[in-house]
């Protein structure tokens, strides 16, 4: 279990006009300036969020 997945995640959005739910979500994932990265677990609940904004974020390889 020492082996567990993770996944960057880089803003490119603002989240300036943009609903509020939104940016809840980019709150929860870490994120709130532009170009930030971050790194969570890759958990169905982390890609689920990643889901509701892909025009926000993307996925660092």
């Amino acid at each position: 279990m020492a082996d567990k997945k993770t996944i960057t995640i880089k803003q490119i959005g603002s989240p300036m006009r943009r609903p509020e739910s939104q940016r809840k979500i980019l709150i929860g994932l870490g994120l709130n300036k532009m170009h930030k990265t971050v790194t969570r677990q890759d958990t169905p609940e982390v890609r689920g969020a990643i889901a509701k904004v892909p025009h926000l974020v993307t996925i660092v390889d």
